[in-house]
């Protein structure tokens, strides 16, 4: 059962990875005229934070989720690497 979970992190790790990676290399691409294509992004979560005032302790909730085509393509390639390793 070990194994099982370090599995699953190990492809959290992964899909992390490719994730950011591929968002990098979306920005990088902006630039290039012919791929344009892979920095086409959405962008979704909370506009504006969620505060929780106790007035002792002050919370503030937020989460934005910015993915591009090209994270996207990340995030398969390192379910592909995953699988191979």
């Amino acid at each position: 059962m070990a194994t099982r979970e370090k599995n699953i992190w190990v492809l959290l790790v992964f899909l992390l990875a490719g994730l950011v990676v591929g968002g990098l290399l979306g920005k990088l691409a902006s630039n290039v005229p012919w791929l344009w294509w892979l920095s086409y992004e959405q962008e979704f979560g909370l506009e504006s934070p969620i505060v929780l005032d106790l007035s002792v302790l002050k919370l503030t909730f937020g989460l934005m989720i910015k993915i591009n085509v090209a994270s996207i393509i990340g995030m398969i390639l390192s379910i592909f690497i995953y699988k191979k390793v």
